[in-house]
Protein backbone atom coordinates (compact mmCIF):
# COMPACT_ATOMS: atom_id res chain seq x y z
CA UNK A 1 0.00 0.00 0.00
CA UNK A 2 2.51 2.33 0.72
CA UNK A 3 3.86 4.52 -2.21
CA UNK A 4 0.36 4.10 -3.83
CA UNK A 5 -0.70 7.15 -2.60
CA UNK A 6 -2.65 5.09 0.53
CA UNK A 7 -1.15 5.45 3.78
CA UNK A 8 -1.20 1.90 6.23
CA UNK A 9 -3.84 1.14 8.31
CA UNK A 10 -3.49 2.28 11.85
CA UNK A 11 -1.55 -0.65 13.59
CA UNK A 12 -3.92 -0.62 16.66
CA UNK A 13 -6.77 -1.29 14.03
CA UNK A 14 -5.31 -3.66 12.51
CA UNK A 15 -4.83 -5.78 16.16
CA UNK A 16 -7.86 -5.04 16.93
CA UNK A 17 -9.42 -6.44 14.02
CA UNK A 18 -7.26 -9.32 14.08
CA UNK A 19 -8.13 -10.06 17.67
CA UNK A 20 -11.48 -9.88 17.20
CA UNK A 21 -11.92 -12.18 14.75
CA UNK A 22 -9.22 -14.32 14.83
CA UNK A 23 -7.84 -13.50 11.25
CA UNK A 24 -3.90 -13.56 11.05
CA UNK A 25 -2.65 -9.67 11.05
CA UNK A 26 -1.55 -9.22 7.33
CA UNK A 27 -5.36 -10.11 6.02
CA UNK A 28 -7.10 -8.59 8.75
CA UNK A 29 -4.39 -5.24 7.36
CA UNK A 30 -6.20 -6.11 3.89
CA UNK A 31 -9.35 -6.24 5.43
CA UNK A 32 -9.31 -2.68 7.13
CA UNK A 33 -7.71 -1.33 4.00
CA UNK A 34 -10.47 -2.62 1.95
CA UNK A 35 -12.96 -0.89 3.88
CA UNK A 36 -11.10 2.45 4.33
CA UNK A 37 -10.84 2.01 0.13
CA UNK A 38 -14.38 1.81 0.23
CA UNK A 39 -15.76 4.59 1.99
CA UNK A 40 -13.18 6.81 0.92
CA UNK A 41 -14.89 6.67 -2.73
CA UNK A 42 -16.38 9.47 -3.88
CA UNK A 43 -20.05 10.30 -4.67
CA UNK A 44 -19.74 10.49 -7.63
CA UNK A 45 -17.87 7.53 -8.33
CA UNK A 46 -19.92 5.60 -5.92
CA UNK A 47 -22.68 6.80 -7.79
CA UNK A 48 -21.43 5.63 -11.16
CA UNK A 49 -20.47 2.10 -9.83
CA UNK A 50 -23.73 1.41 -8.33
CA UNK A 51 -25.67 2.50 -11.55
CA UNK A 52 -23.28 0.63 -13.68
CA UNK A 53 -23.75 -2.98 -10.97
CA UNK A 54 -27.61 -2.26 -11.29
CA UNK A 55 -27.67 -1.82 -14.57
CA UNK A 56 -25.98 -5.15 -15.48
CA UNK A 57 -28.67 -6.59 -13.27
CA UNK A 58 -31.43 -5.57 -15.56
CA UNK A 59 -33.04 -2.69 -12.81
CA UNK A 60 -34.52 -0.17 -14.27
CA UNK A 61 -33.44 3.61 -13.47
CA UNK A 62 -36.41 4.52 -11.40
CA UNK A 63 -35.73 1.64 -9.16
CA UNK A 64 -31.89 2.60 -9.37
CA UNK A 65 -32.22 6.12 -8.41
CA UNK A 66 -34.65 5.46 -5.86
CA UNK A 67 -31.89 2.86 -4.32
CA UNK A 68 -28.86 4.80 -5.13
CA UNK A 69 -30.19 7.78 -2.94
CA UNK A 70 -31.47 5.46 0.15
CA UNK A 71 -27.84 3.86 0.13
CA UNK A 72 -26.07 6.88 -0.24
CA UNK A 73 -28.59 8.47 3.19
CA UNK A 74 -27.46 4.95 4.98
CA UNK A 75 -23.77 5.53 4.60
CA UNK A 76 -21.42 5.74 7.87
CA UNK A 77 -20.15 8.93 6.63
CA UNK A 78 -23.40 10.58 5.33
CA UNK A 79 -23.33 12.32 1.64
CA UNK A 80 -25.25 14.83 0.81
CA UNK A 81 -28.94 14.30 -0.04
CA UNK A 82 -29.23 14.26 -3.81
CA UNK A 83 -32.14 14.84 -5.95
CA UNK A 84 -32.73 12.30 -9.05
CA UNK A 85 -31.92 15.19 -11.52
CA UNK A 86 -28.76 15.41 -9.46
CA UNK A 87 -27.89 11.32 -9.54
CA UNK A 88 -28.76 11.15 -13.24
CA UNK A 89 -26.22 14.28 -13.79
CA UNK A 90 -23.32 12.18 -12.28
CA UNK A 91 -24.34 9.19 -14.29
CA UNK A 92 -24.92 10.80 -17.44
CA UNK A 93 -23.29 14.27 -17.38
Amino acid sequence: MSGSGVTEPPPDLVRHVAGSTGLPPGVAARVVADVAAYFAETVEDYVRRRHTELRRRQVGNAEIWTRVARELAARPVRAPDLSERQLRRIVYG
